[in-house]
C-alpha cells in the first residue's frame, strides 16, 4: 500500500523517471570525450512519458542537464531529480482570508447543504459585502472545502430540535473510535429493522415485517433474531426473553431511544434482572455502528435469497431468518476478529449470568404502579378495567401493582418497599358477583364475631367524676318530662 502510495506521487515519478534515463551513465561512467555520444544515443531512445504512457522523446540538452545535476549533487540522484513542489502548495490565494472566514461560518450554520449551494450563497454574500473581494470558480471553493474538512454531512434529525443540535455538537467536539467490549456476554447491541421485503398476512393485506435483532459485541454473534409487524415494547420484551434463554443474562445492553426500549416495562425488566441500560445519543447511529453493519448483511445477503417467493409469509421469513442466522451467519469467520463469532462465543471468558425461568422473565418485564384502593368494594382501576383486592389487604390506602400494558390477564400486587409479589389480581366479576355469595373477610384487624358494647366510654366517666368533684351545682335547669 505504501509503495502504491508513492508511485502516486507526480515529483517522485519523474524523478524514478529521470533518473532510469541516466542511470547507466553513472552506473558506468563514460570515457573521457565519450560523453556526448552516449547522450546522443539517449536522446535517439523512444522513452515511456511518467504521467501518460506514452512513447516520447527527449531532447539532447534536457537529459545533459539531467545528468549533471545529479552528478555534481550530493543528496543523491533520486532527490536532486525530483520536481520542486509549488511554494503555494496547500495553499488557497483565491479566497481571501475574509472570504475563507465566511464560508466557514456559513459551513457551522448549514453543514448540510451541498458544495454549489455554498458556493451559490458565498457569492450572494460577496455582493452584499465587497469588502470579501472576489468570489472563485466552483471548483477552487470545493477544493478549499475539502482540504479544511468542510465536508457535506448528511442532517440529523429535524432541524434546530435540541437532540439533532446535540448531536451535531457531539460530533464535532468528540472523536469516533472503534471499540470492543473486552468479555463475552458484556455488551450486547439491540435495534429494530424495517426490512425492504414483503410477507403476506393472513388477512390478505401486504406488510412490510420489522426485525428485532441483538447482536454480543465481543464475538458479534447474533443471540436471537425475530420478524414482528410492529416495534412496541411487548414485541422487545418478547424477543429479550428469548435471547436471554437462548444465550445468558448480558450484563450491559446498548440501544437507541425508541418508545419500545424506554418503556417502563423495558427498563424496569431490565433493572430487576440487573442488566445495565445504556442509550445511544439521539440521531447518532454510527454508536452503534456493529448492529448497522449486521443490517446490511441481512438486506444484501439474506433476503435476497427470499426475493423468488412469491407469497411469504411472517413464519416462513422466521424459519428463514433463524436457520441462516445459526448455520451462517455465526459459523462464518467474521473479518473483523478472524474467527466464527459461534467460536469466539464458546472459547473467550464469559461474564454472562443465568437466565431465570420463563415465568420470572414475565413477571420481571412489568411496570410498577400506585393505584388507590376504593373503599366501597375493595377494587382499583388498571388501564380502564377494575381489579378485586383480597380483603386480608383492604387496611392498605394505596397499593403498588405490576402488570404489562399489554398482559393484562396477569396483574400481581407487590410490596411497595421490597417490591415481593404479594398475589395476583383478577378483574372484577359482575355476573358471578350478582349471585349473591360473598366469601368472609380474612383481615387480621377483623373481629370474629361482634362484641356488645362494655358502656360508658372510660373517658366520659373521668371528665364526669372531675366535675362532680368540682362541687359545683349543675349547669342546667332540669325540666320535668310529664307524659302526654
Amino acid at each position: 500500500m505504501e509503495k502504491e502510495l508513492q508511485s502516486s506521487r507526480s515529483h517522485e515519478r519523474w524523478a524514478h523517471f529521470r533518473f532510469s534515463v541516466i542511470g547507466a551513465l553513472l552506473a558506468a561512467p563514460p570515457p573521457r570525450g565519450q560523453l556526448q555520444h552516449q547522450l546522443q544515443q539517449l536522446a535517439l531512445k523512444k522513452w515511456r512519458h511518467p504521467m501518460t504512457g506514452e512513447w516520447t522523446l527527449l531532447g539532447l540538452s534536457t537529459i545533459e542537464r539531467w545528468y549533471y545535476k545529479a552528478a555534481r549533487s550530493k543528496e543523491g540522484p533520486v532527490v536532486v531529480l525530483q520536481r520542486k513542489i509549488r511554494s503555494d502548495q496547500g495553499q488557497h490565494p483565491a479566497l481571501s482570508s475574509k472570504l475563507a472566514e465566511a464560508l466557514a461560518v456559513q459551513y457551522r450554520q448549514h453543514p448540510n447543504w451541498s458544495y454549489q449551494l455554498h458556493c451559490d450563497n458565498l457569492a450572494v454574500l460577496a455582493e452584499q459585502q465587497p469588502e470579501l473581494g472576489l468570489v472563485p470558480s466552483y471548483v477552487s471553493v470545493l477544493r478549499f472545502m475539502k482540504a479544511h474538512g468542510l465536508f457535506k454531512r448528511p442532517r440529523r434529525g429535524p432541524a434546530h430540535s435540541p437532540g439533532a443540535l446535540q448531536a451535531e455538537l457531539r460530533f464535532e467536539n468528540r472523536e469516533i473510535r472503534s471499540y470492543e467490549s473486552e468479555y463475552v456476554n458484556g455488551l450486547w447491541h439491540l435495534d429494530f429493522h424495517h426490512g425492504s421485503l414483503r410477507v403476506l398476512l393472513p388477512n390478505g393485506q401486504w406488510f412490510y415485517p420489522i426485525l428485532l435483532g441483538m447482536l454480543d459485541d465481543h464475538s458479534r454473534l447474533c443471540c436471537h433474531a425475530q420478524w414482528y409487524l410492529a416495534e412496541g415494547a411487548e414485541e422487545l420484551c418478547h424477543g429479550l426473553s428469548q435471547g436471554f434463554q437462548k444465550r445468558q443474562l448480558p450484563r450491559c445492553i446498548l440501544f437507541d431511544n425508541g418508545s419500545a426500549m424506554i418503556a417502563a416495562e423495558t427498563q424496569q425488566g431490565l433493572t430487576r434482572l440487573s442488566i445495565l441500560s445504556e442509550n445511544t445519543l439521539p440521531f447518532s447511529p454510527y454508536q452503534n455502528g456493529k448492529q448497522e453493519a449486521f443490517w446490511g448483511q441481512i438486506e444484501g445477503r439474506l433476503l435476497p435469497m427470499l426475493e423468488g417467493v412469491p407469497d411469504l409469509t411472517l413464519q416462513q421469513l422466521n424459519e428463514a431468518t433463524l436457520a441462516w442466522l445459526e448455520m451462517e451467519y455465526n459459523r462464518k469467520v467474521h473479518s473483523q476478529i478472524g474467527q466464527t463469532p459461534l467460536h469466539r462465543y464458546l472459547n473467550n471468558k464469559d461474564v454472562g449470568r443465568p437466565c431465570p425461568s420463563t415465568h420470572e422473565l414475565q413477571v420481571a418485564f412489568t411496570a410498577e404502579v400506585s393505584r388507590s384502593q376504593r373503599r366501597s368494594d375493595g377494587t382499583l382501576s388498571l388501564e380502564g378495567i377494575r381489579f378485586e383486592i383480597p380483603s386480608r389487604y383492604a387496611h392498605l390506602q394505596r397499593v403498588c401493582v405490576r402488570y404489562a400494558s399489554w398482559d393484562l390477564a396477569s396483574v400481581y400486587l407487590c410490596d411497595p418497599k421490597t417490591g415481593a409479589i404479594l398475589c395476583r389480581l383478577y378483574p372484577q366479576d359482575k355476573k358471578k358477583n350478582a349471585e349473591g355469595l360473598r366469601a368472609p373477610k380474612t383481615s387480621a384487624m377483623a373481629a370474629p364475631e361482634p362484641v356488645c358494647s362494655p358502656g360508658m366510654a372510660p373517658l366520659l366517666q373521668k371528665i364526669i367524676g372531675q366535675y362532680a368533684a368540682t362541687g359545683l351545682p349543675p349547669a342546667y335547669l332540669p325540666k320535668s318530662q310529664n307524659p302526654s
